[in-house]
């Protein structure tokens, strides 16, 4: 075993969760060798994250043109798809890493490319894509960074019929004249919104009775009256039986008839990328979840130096959420290396602590849909003392003046206990700059007596603030 070798850390996956662990734990001094089997910068870079929020934002911006009289005539034409898929391109670095792998050097963090997987304690196998393997070893650590992978149902025809995951359709190279989507979450609603407005006819086919079913209800209700409006078919309690292609689509839905579409995209959830990490050899289930504690170590792995962070350990499926837990891991893989004394208090330096009660995500429809902390289902099962307190953001100064017939409502989750915020949920136009000072009072557990204080600036939409705050106080 030469010293090449062995590092002090070694991360499996350069996503971004992977890249922002390798670089904290670099940071405290620690060597460390990163290994991807595909891109520098993973799913959201190149597949998810980035590409998507590319397709969605011009769309966006015409529709608020357009809501707007003075701007709506100059705003009267179409979409040019072409250079909003060439922008989408420019934005997912035409598919090549050598911008994110620049950074890893500067950075001092050993890039090596392959599929890596545990051999054991402390111990990395990486199978390199020139042929052979090389042995890794870990003096201190191994972080699992791997993400998750579209999950598809199992269906008759489904393997021969070429279906569309995120990855296709975020990489799509043209519209097609037709296309269905299965599902009603986040990466269903975004791309049907997407694709839609760029030229397809789209299907949505959802199995349940309501979109986005894990956010308030009224959020949901108000992405698909936008997405019947932009010439979406919604269709609720429908299910895919099987599917053939034979030059077009045929999907069997079966008492609900046929559906043919040129393509189909499946959004029906993610499963994680543990299958081949060889996680039997240190006496995990491979292709499960990772189960991790606050400072992110793996459970019922003795010698305390498996870690997992990210979508792995299904704590928040969320990129931000990931890089997060990558900043405060990655800290601790190097506190506990040098000996230095943890910070294990809720909301101390080694814990994770936002990923239980302050986790701020954004759909990126329009509607656009933003929420952090738990929604009146979730406080209410847990047995708090809640009050909902909601508010027409249409009603605030800002928002009519971000456009005529502004659509939109608030949320705000008060415990009446303690008199802090548990939960807020916006729905509208441009909500999603409103969350992060919705992730702060959450996350803060600012009183509201002091909330009060904080006075929004007239005439924005963020007055909305105060609106919630004269609602709850009557």
């Amino acid at each position: 075993m030469s010293n090449a070798d062995a590092f002090d850390l070694i991360v499996l996956g350069a996503g971004p969760t992977g890249e922002n662990l390798a670089d904290r734990a670099r940071a405290g001094g620690l060597s460390v060798a990163i290994v991807e089997r595909e891109l520098v910068g993973g799913e959201c870079s190149y597949w998810a994250c980035m590409p998507s929020k590319a397709l969605l934002r011009p769309p966006a911006a015409l529709q608020q043109a357009r809501r707007l009289p003075g701007a709506r005539a100059a705003a009267g034409g179409e979409l040019d798809t072409d250079a909003v898929l060439r922008r989408r391109d420019a934005f997912a670095a035409h598919w090549q890493d050598d911008g994110q792998v620049a950074w890893l050097d500067s950075a001092g963090i050993t890039l090596v490319r392959g599929h890596g997987r545990l051999d054991g304690e402390r111990r990395v196998a990486v199978d390199l894509p020139e042929g052979g393997r090389r042995t890794l070893t870990a003096r201190h650590a191994v972080a699992l960074c791997t993400g998750t992978r579209a999950a598809l149902p199992d269906l008759p025809g489904i393997e021969q019929a070429g279906v569309w995951t995120n990855r296709e359709a975020t990489g799509a190279a043209e519209a097609p004249p037709r296309l269905a989507i299965v599902g009603g979450g986040a990466v269903a609603v975004e791309l049907a919104t997407a694709w839609q407005a760029l030229g397809s006819r789209v299907t949505l086919l959802v199995r349940g009775q309501a979109l986005l079913p894990k956010l308030e209800p009224f959020a949901g209700e108000l992405v698909a009256e936008a997405l019947r409006e932009a010439g979406v078919d919604l269709r609720f309690g429908v299910s895919v039986e099987g599917l053939t292609r034979s030059g077009e689509l045929v999907l069997d839905l079966g008492e609900h008839g046929e559906l043919r579409a040129e393509e189909v995209l499946f959004a029906t959830g993610r499963r994680p990328a543990t299958g081949e990490l060889g996680l039997e050899t240190v006496g995990l289930e491979p292709g499960g979840w990772i189960e991790v504690d606050d400072t992110g170590l793996a459970v019922g792995v003795p010698g305390g130096w498996l870690y997992a962070a990210g979508d792995v350990n299904r704590r928040a499926l969320l990129t931000h959420q990931g890089k997060y837990q990558g900043r405060v891991f990655g800290t601790v893989i190097a506190d506990r290396a040098a000996g230095r004394e943890l910070d294990l208090a809720p909301w101390g330096r080694s814990v994770a602590t936002a990923d239980r009660v302050a986790v701020p995500q954004v759909v990126f429809t329009d509607p656009e849909v933003a929420s952090v902390g738990l929604t009146l289902a979730e406080a209410t099962a847990s047995g708090r003392r809640v009050r909902a307190v909601d508010y027409r953001i249409g009603d605030v100064a800002g928002a009519a003046l971000f456009a005529d017939g502004y659509r939109g409502q608030a949320r705000a989750l008060i415990d009446l206990d303690r008199e802090t915020v548990l939960g807020v949920t916006f729905v509208g136009a441009g909500v999603a700059e409103l969350l992060h000072s919705a992730t702060v009072a959450v996350a803060g557990e600012v009183p509201l007596d002091r909330l009060w204080h904080a006075v929004p600036a007239y005439p924005t939409v963020s007055e909305v603030w105060l609106r919630l705050l004269e609602t709850y106080r009557g």
